[in-house]
């Protein structure tokens, strides 16, 4: 391209000065064979472009923090004249974001597809483009760009960390009184029985009733008297702190892994606090817990507590989305919500605060009946202010349930290891059933 470019303006240059003062026929030939050039090479610029149209197709628009997510570009030439070169361009906000080839040679009427991979090293929302065009003459004088807005975003949720155990709630209570409140899961608490509806699964059908009416009968259900599980993620903005660094680069564009590579969360208080909540999210949810979210960010955030699927991709989401960028303190997130909470419940804090208005809000729990933990991240090891460690020895006395995090650790080792730890300590509190372990 720079070869072109000097080779242009040696002949018209050249050319103009020979005209000028030697006023000689090669020269007149040298600056017309420049203008000539340069004129081609315009025309060629202007209708490089015409008849290309980008595709790109992902499998699914949704994935996790170090997962290799996969998207399919798809280079279509409707016209009848060939491309000698065409840029293609991923210009979306994806950090290390590939997908991005200089294409040669796309004959008319042909398509030329290939598949980006790109390592998921940060939560959020990232727009699938925009997808830039570029290409010009073969002199490199001109270029011509033509833009594809973004039709598509993936949500990359936080990381999960497989937990083995934790701190079991009081669970079913013998002898406690059933919630009137139907369920949609069966339960030990049958309620009554009702016509069937379409989506009703077969499982929940009444055969003596359905003989006896002759037309399918199902049953319903009352939730049982399981304790609640609440997470309380603190996300106030003076709070949180994070050690200097760069998020790792791996370009995967272009070949096949043989494995998934290992990642590590940032030396960010926010990072491990929101993948210790996504963590126990799955936990809860997997022993059949109702699990219920309490944060907020750009908003005040409840996500109330229910026990299915679709529950973990609520939180996931969420959490997915979470700034440190709200003015409410811990102890200020608690006597929002706690009100609200039945009693029985159990909530975890998860916080990396210093100050001692984490105690007032524990002492608030207990005294409406609620069974507080605290998951607390120690600030100094992420280079913040002292004060986690003075803090820890104030709710051990209260004889709160804590887990201390420090950066680096292995969150999924840290929060099944403190289960065991705290099962010797405390008899209302106790590890889940070996039967309910994956």
């Amino acid at each position: 391209m720079r070869a072109g470019r000097i080779l242009a303006a040696i002949l018209l240059v050249g050319g103009l000065i020979g005209v000028l003062v030697r006023a000689g026929e090669i020269y007149t030939r040298f600056l017309y064979l420049g203008v000539l050039i340069v004129a081609l090479s315009w025309l060629w610029t202007q209708i490089s472009l015409r008849g290309l149209s980008v595709k790109r197709r992902a499998r699914s628009l949704r994935a996790s923090v170090g997962d290799i997510f996969e998207e399919y570009f798809e280079l279509s030439n409707e016209s009848r004249i060939g491309k000698l070169w065409v840029e293609l361009a991923n210009a979306s906000n994806m950090p290390n974001a590939s997908g991005s080839r200089l294409l040669t040679m796309v004959g008319r009427k042909q398509k030329r597809t290939h598949i980006a991979r790109t390592w998921l090293i940060r939560r959020g929302g990232f727009k699938l483009g925009p997808t830039r065009l570029i290409s010009g003459d073969p002199f490199g004088l001109f270029r011509s760009e033509m833009v594809f807005p973004a039709e598509h975003s993936l949500v990359v949720l936080p990381m999960i960390y497989e937990i083995s155990s934790f701190i079991s709630p009081p669970g079913l209570l013998p002898g406690g009184q059933v919630i009137r409140r139907k369920a949609l899961d069966v339960t030990p608490h049958a309620s009554g029985v009702r016509e069937y509806v379409p989506g009703d699964p077969m499982k929940r059908i009444h055969w003596p009733t359905t003989a006896r009416r002759g037309q399918l009968i199902v049953k319903e259900f009352e939730q049982d008297p399981q304790a609640e599980v609440w997470l309380f993620l603190d996300a106030q903005h003076a709070v949180h702190v994070e050690k200097p660094h760069a998020y790792p680069e791996l370009y995967t564009d272009g070949w096949m892994l043989d494995r998934r590579p290992e990642y590590e969360l940032p030396p960010s208080t926010l990072e491990y606090a929101i993948s210790t909540s996504a963590s126990l999210a799955h936990y809860y949810l997997k022993q059949r817990r109702a699990v219920g979210l309490v944060t907020v960010s750009h908003q005040f955030r409840v996500i109330p507590a229910e026990r299915s699927e679709r529950q973990e991709s609520k939180i996931l989401e969420t959490l997915a989305f979470i700034e440190a960028e709200s003015d409410l303190s811990i102890a200020g997130l608690v006597a929002a919500q706690a009100g609200q909470l039945p009693q029985g419940s159990s909530a975890i804090l998860i916080t990396p605060t210093i100050y001692p208005e984490l105690l007032a809000a524990v002492d608030d729990l207990q005294r409406r009946n609620l069974r507080p933990v605290v998951v607390l991240l120690i600030a100094d090891s992420f280079g913040g202010a002292k004060g986690g460690e003075k803090l820890y020895g104030s709710l051990l006395e209260r004889n709160v349930p804590i887990c201390r995090i420090y950066c680096g650790a292995n969150l999924a080792l840290e929060l099944s290891g403190f289960s065991s730890n705290m099962s010797s300590q405390d008899s209302s509190w106790q590890r889940p059933p070996l039967s309910h372990l994956t």
